[in-house]
């Protein structure tokens, strides 16, 4: 255990960091996820944006050029899971709120072994199975929400069970990014002529991260709502909901 004083000032500092991370994040993968739309319905060719005073335009290329940088978006990703795992650990590890001590519950070191264990196993699980099948990823992910919920309520904490579902879905988004997207990418740039299939993953797995964004930022918020959401008794239902609301939103904004 550390002091309360040291706990809190690493709270504050970390969850800061993390907000800021999760919006350079977010902020870039919707801005991207809009650019390639545009690119596919009304402007084929290029996009021209306004924004700062200045105008800007896009084009699409198929290859990209030896003679200009190029830049790559990935450490938004990274800081933002290194962040949010800090978190966990100093907030819910360390300050000892993995287990409420109700009857049959694990303890808390248990209740740590568990969450760990769940967090690697999820994205196993994910990346092995329901990634290969954008429908298969959807309703089994969302079986697979749910159920996670409602078993770790009853091995945990309920507020510690709901923060580790999103969790672990942050952990996907972030070895979405570092395990599939970027290196699919390093391959299409390293290989000559790009391999449309890299792409098409890469493109998959991107798609993905826009819908898990949804229930991650619910349970980022989860903590100001232990009536509606964490300490509801149908919490993993609640949960399931609002996660199929927010896909919707997801969609409706992907075909704006």
């Amino acid at each position: 255990m550390i002091p309360y004083a040291a706990q809190e000032w690493l709270n504050l500092v970390f969850r800061w960091a993390h907000i800021f991370s999760g919006i350079l994040w977010i902020g870039a993968t919707w801005y991207f996820t809009w650019l390639d739309r545009r690119f596919h319905t009304s402007d084929p060719d290029e996009v021209w944006m306004v924004h700062s005073g200045g105008f800007y335009q896009v084009r699409k290329v198929g290859s990209p050029s030896p003679d200009h940088t190029l830049h790559w978006f990935k450490w938004e990703a990274a800081y933002t899971w290194l962040t949010g795992i800090v978190l966990l650990i100093v907030v819910y590890y360390f300050g000892g709120l993995m287990s409420d001590g109700e009857p049959g519950k694990l303890s808390n070191a248990q209740a740590i072994g568990a969450g760990i264990g769940f967090i690697v196993a999820a994205w196993l699980l994910y990346d092995l199975v329901l990634a290969r099948n954008d429908v298969v990823a959807m309703v089994a992910g969302l079986a697979f929400i749910m159920a996670s919920t409602y078993v770790l309520s009853r091995l945990m904490a309920p507020r510690a069970a709901f923060m580790h579902v999103g969790a672990a879905l942050g952990t996907m988004m972030a070895a979405n990014v570092w395990e599939r997207i970027i290196p699919a990418q390093r391959q299409m740039v390293s290989g000559g002529v790009p391999d449309q299939r890299l792409a098409d993953t890469a493109k998959g797995r991107s798609r993905h991260n826009t819908y898990l964004i949804m229930p991650v930022l619910l349970v980022m918020i989860s903590s100001h709502f232990p009536i509606a959401l964490y300490g509801n008794q149908y919490n993993w239902l609640v949960l399931g909901v609002l996660t199929v609301a927010g896909w919707g939103a997801a969609h409706i904004v992907r075909k704006q």
